[in-house]
């Protein structure tokens, strides 16, 4: 076994040197000027205030965390969760830190031409990819093996793993809503008052607010994205891992078995590094013309087929050297057969591309969806909403199909283990995800930078070009976000299903769990109870953070309308507005603002479990956090993928009349899209993604709570 884990280590170790090597190429690029530097000096100091303040608030709810843990279950479970929490956390700011920091040089790169911007766009993107899917390998495997050297086994290993995706989920949820509040409550604000009431462009340096809207790109987008899929990545490998843990527990293969997924996870690492290099511009030819009519996505897209082609290659080799072409025979005498194993692997790699495809297609400004909304904007207001709405529920469905037949085809291949496999090969392929995702907010702060700079127009038409493209990729890639989230919250549910089977046919070690008889059927009230509740967390996690953006873009309104009212000269560009009051009001509004929310989904299955088991008894109160498992799991899935598809048209819709369509810049049908546009901001970039961990940590907590009665 040796072999196997220095082999995952390597490839771990090799997604942050390769990141180490982008960031020494991207800080050697020139920065440009004194006045572009002195911008994105701002936006550097708002990112890095908003992370700092944010993370100390996080750090006293985690050190609560911790040390309940350390009570309920040990010191070791306990750090598995600061393991988790901790290189979340890194993910996040250190990818945020480099974002900053190349967006200055994107704008300089521009000058240059859309090849040298391009480049360095993406180089800052692939740091924050390689930081995600790196430290979260590391992190998993890391502790396996001290808990290994230590001596541990079956619920030893088991317990302190989940912690750890524990830790991560909730940095996770803490940085997708807080950076969402202050991003969308920045972005909203500025518009409302910049673009509808003053009449001025996006990005124009007379607005308050532009600066905390460019602080608010990569604290929302960059940092918080880092941490949602760091998160997904982690738990999805960890809840595999248990998984094969039950599956295998006791057979020669168990240790195989487990660390299975987390070679997945080391050659599709490798597949990402080696595909960063087909991302270039280039005339396009045959089938790989058809990709895109836009030669930034086509190059964009060329990376990923090229990582999905090697990662299909690796996983093959690495199946034929674990579980093996023969297959392995589980705990109850079912073989899995390598084959299976591997085409299941490669099912989850194809629903990444369709994902990614649907999304697009819905999000596109090529495309029917959002054009129909820009078409309705020439009626007005309410017909734009109406049409935005039309579109945010009908993008439901491709999606639903296409995790529904993958889940059956797994299953018929390789049962709930097949599954897992599938969803692990989704997350393998984060790095490049992560890496389109966090192209976007460099190359719009890149447009921004450029605007208040002054810079010629030819620079602000390249950086347009590049944010155009940007606006797709952060659309696309929550898209596959909250796919993959939905069915890792699937495999987490079938561990917690598969945890209780193991604690009741082993009840006279589980003594809690002796003489328990659960019955998750629909007849049974109290799933069905669970199934209503656990439905409901999604809409009202959802209406909390819409409310929380409300109310900051309102406090933004009120300030910029202030800062024009009383400082004489600003909007003839003699007198200087006062951006960081924007910044530090979003700041303390998003700190604040995300707490009650984030401990939604901590708390509710704790509670239920607690108020059934007193009402009902142990055996009703299980059932009914299953059931609230399931629940959350489904209308989750459908809340985040209609506010996420539904915001990102909503969003382009409005750009697409922005080129010249339907008046252009200015004309009714373009207020119309504006309104749209401020509407879906809140659930493209603060609900809809901030549903992803909130699904997954429910059911983490789930688990949670059995090794708790356990103990």
């Amino acid at each position: 076994m040796a072999d196997i884990y220095l082999f995952i280590l390597a490839c771990g170790v090799a997604a942050l040197l390769f990141g180490a090597w982008n960031v020494r190429a991207i800080l050697a690029a020139a920065p440009g000027s004194a006045k572009m530097q002195q911008i994105a000096g701002a936006i550097q100091e708002g990112a890095q205030a908003y992370l700092n303040r944010q993370y100390r608030t996080i750090a006293i709810v985690g050190a609560v965390v911790f040390f309940i843990l350390w009570i309920l279950l040990g010191f070791a479970v306990a750090c598995g969760f600061l393991i988790g929490a901790l290189c979340s956390g890194a993910a996040g700011y250190i990818g945020m830190y480099i974002s900053v920091r190349a967006n200055v040089r994107v704008t300089e790169g521009a000058r240059q031409g859309l090849a040298r911007g391009l480049d360095l766009a993406f180089k800052s993107g692939t740091v924050t990819g390689m930081l995600v899917v790196g430290l979260a390998l590391l992190s998993v495997i890391s502790y396996y093996l001290i808990l290994l050297g230590f001596g541990a086994s079956g619920r030893g290993l088991v317990d302190p793993l989940v912690a750890l995706g524990f830790g991560a989920s909730l940095i996770s949820i803490f940085a997708r809503l807080g950076g969402g509040i202050f991003t969308k409550g920045a972005d909203v604000g500025a518009d409302l008052v910049g673009k509808v009431e003053a009449g001025i462009p996006e990005d124009d340096p007379r607005n308050p607010a532009v600066i905390a809207d460019n602080v608010g790109d990569n604290v929302g987008d960059c940092a918080g994205m880092a941490a949602d899929l760091f998160e997904t990545y982690a738990v999805t490998v960890v809840a595999t891992m248990v998984l094969a843990s039950l599956f295998f527990g006791g057979t020669s293969k168990e240790t195989v078995m487990m660390a299975y997924p987390m070679a997945i996870g080391a050659v599709c690492i490798l597949a990402s590094i080696a595909g960063t290099f087909f991302v270039r511009l280039s005339d396009a030819k045959g089938w790989m013309s058809k990709l895109s009519s836009n030669p930034i996505m086509t190059a964009l897209y060329r990376g990923f087929i090229a990582s999905s082609a090697l990662s299909i290659i690796g996983i093959f080799f690495v199946t034929m050297w674990l579980p093996g072409f023969l297959g392995t025979t589980a705990t109850d005498g079912v073989t899995y057969y390598g084959f299976a194993l591997f085409l299941c692997a490669v099912v989850g790699l194809v629903v990444t591309g369709l994902l990614i495809w649907v999304t697009e297609y819905y999000t596109g400004t090529d495309f029917r969806p959002v054009r129909s909304i820009a078409a309705a904007s020439t009626t007005g207001h309410a017909t734009n909403i109406i049409q935005g709405l039309a579109i945010s529920l009908e993008a439901t469905a491709l999606p639903a199909l296409i995790i529904s037949a993958a889940i059956i085809v797994t299953y018929l291949m390789a049962g709930l283990f097949g599954i897992a496999i599938a969803v692990t090969a989704m997350l393998a392929l984060a790095g490049m995800v992560v890496a389109l995702d966090a192209y976007g907010p460099v190359t719009d702060n890149a447009g921004g930078i450029a605007e208040m700079s002054g810079l010629e127009a030819s620079v602000r038409k390249t950086t347009d070009a590049l944010d155009a493209v940007g606006n797709t990729t952060k659309a696309v890639t929550k898209g596959y976000a909250i796919g993959s989230a939905g069915l890792g919250a699937l495999v987490l549910f079938t561990a917690y299903t598969m945890d209780l089977r193991f604690f009741i046919s082993n009840s006279d070690v589980y003594t809690s769990f002796k003489g328990l008889e659960l019955d998750f059927s629909l007849s049974n009230p109290y799933v069905v109870v669970g199934l209503f509740l656990g439905g409901l967390l999604p809409f009202l996690f959802g209406a909390l953070g819409m409310t929380a953006v409300g109310r900051a873009a309102a406090s933004v309104v009120e300030e910029v309308r202030r800062q024009f009212r009383t400082i004489p000269g600003i909007m003839k560009g003699e007198a200087k507005p006062e951006y960081g009051h924007c910044v530090d009001m979003l700041t303390r509004a998003a700190i604040r603002e995300m707490v009650v929310p984030s401990l939604l989904p901590v708390l509710a299955p704790i509670v239920l479990f607690i108020f059934i088991a007193i009402i009902a008894g142990k055996a009703a109160a299980l059932t009914a956090v299953g059931g609230m498992l399931m629940g959350v799991i489904v209308t989750g899935l459908f809340v985040a993928l209609s506010m996420t598809a539904g915001g990102g048209a909503w969003d382009n819709a409005k750009k697409y009349i922005e080129d010249g369509n339907y008046g252009g810049k200015g004309s009714e049908a373009h207020k119309a899209a504006v309104t749209g546009d401020t509407v879906g901001d809140p659930y493209k970039d603060t609900a809809g993604p901030a549903v992803n961990p909130m699904i997954k940590i429910t059911n983490i907590v789930a688990l949670l709570l059995l090794a708790i009665m356990a103990h």
